[in-house]
């Protein structure tokens, strides 16, 4: 089984076509925690009669994702989407709803389907901490009981991507943090899985790592057409990766398509970035809604209306010694935290 790099050209087209490889059908999962008041009387009464209290982690969660894509799966702290990943990786049986991966329901763990997927944790360590990271592809090699010629083959090809050749004979626990991530993903790549559920795989890394981390998820998908679930906090990651987002608050469902639709209906507005040429003191507040701070090279921001860019502009122009002038999106943290309030 060998990586085809000249499938990613036709993924776009193929997946219009192909039947989902993820579908999750109102998906639901639901924890039983004890809770009591602080203090010795509190922790007596709690030992003989607990209370209990229903967390609702997923709520009635539904969505389909086409092979080869690569979406990204945003929500806040404690949104539910460490807990859906889990449930579709089969660590979790849900409290209610369906879910198929790859035509496998994942709690079932059936050998065919963990042969297909993998799960990386950015915060979970699944190599051994005290022997350098080759042994640990090696366990990986015997637990999936790969050829010796298909494990060299991928190996190889995840040096090529990763430039795993000076790292993977330290012990982990000399890694870097960076180098840690590399050798993380390249475990958990190493039997060629079709799907990937990624929660957070660049927390914690500088921005260097985090963009060689993303170059190589980028280049991944464009060799193989592996179908990319990825949850992180930094938007860098989700604007490089993914073209669609699913943005999930308190265990729900909150959005599901692009990024670009998410902007116009969330944030339906542009920023206008002025420099005046002269020393003036100008009170923006007649042309948008003043944006406070201002950038490197000085500019001062205004908020507009997407239909009124082109007036403001004009207006701008013709009334100010304007020495720049620019135009841009809203930052895409403030649209999807627009999408976590909405």
């Amino acid at each position: 089984m060998n990586y085809n790099p000249g499938r990613s050209a036709t993924a776009k087209s193929v997946s219009m076509t192909s039947e989902p490889v993820i579908v999750v059908e109102q998906l639901s999962k639901t924890y039983q925690v004890t809770e009591r008041e602080g203090g010795f009387a509190a922790a007596v009464r709690g030992f003989f009669r607990r209370q209990y209290r229903d967390v609702h982690a997923v709520q009635q969660v539904s969505f389909r994702i086409a092979p080869g894509e690569v979406v990204g799966f945003l929500g806040p702290n404690g949104a539910g989407k460490t807990t859906t990943l889990k449930m579709l990786s089969g660590l979790l049986h849900p409290t209610s709803g369906s879910a198929q991966v790859l035509g496998f329901t994942p709690w079932q763990l059936r050998p065919s389907y963990l042969r297909s997927m993998t799960l990386v944790m950015g915060q979970r360590n699944r190599l051994a901490w005290d022997i350098p990271a080759a042994d640990s592809f090696l366990l990986n090699q015997a637990i999936y009981r790969l050829p010796d010629d298909e494990y060299q083959r991928t190996l190889a090809e995840l040096d090529e991507l990763l430039e795993l050749g000076p790292i993977m004979r330290k012990p982990v626990r000399n890694l870097s943090l960076g180098e840690r991530m590399k050798c993380e993903l390249a475990a958990g790549l190493l039997h060629r899985p079709r799907v990937l559920f990624l929660d957070e795989p660049t927390i914690g890394l500088d921005i260097t790592a985090q963009a060689r981390i993303r170059a190589f998820l980028q280049e991944y998908n464009r060799r193989t057409g592996a179908t990319i679930l990825l949850t992180s906090h930094y938007m860098a990651d989700v604007t490089a990766l993914c073209e669609r987002v699913i943005i999930i608050h308190h265990g729900q469902l909150k959005y599901d398509g692009s990024l670009g639709d998410l902007s116009r209906r969330i944030a339906p507005f542009k920023l206008i970035g002025v420099a005046l040429g002269e020393a003036v003191d100008v009170a923006l507040d007649a042309y948008g809604a003043p944006v406070q701070g201002e950038d490197d090279s000085g500019k001062r921001f205004i908020q507009v209306p997407a239909g009124d860019v082109t007036a403001v502009t004009a207006r701008l122009l013709a009334d100010l010694p304007v020495h720049d002038i620019t135009i841009t999106e809203p930052p895409i943290e403030d649209v999807i935290e627009r999408a976590f309030n909405a």
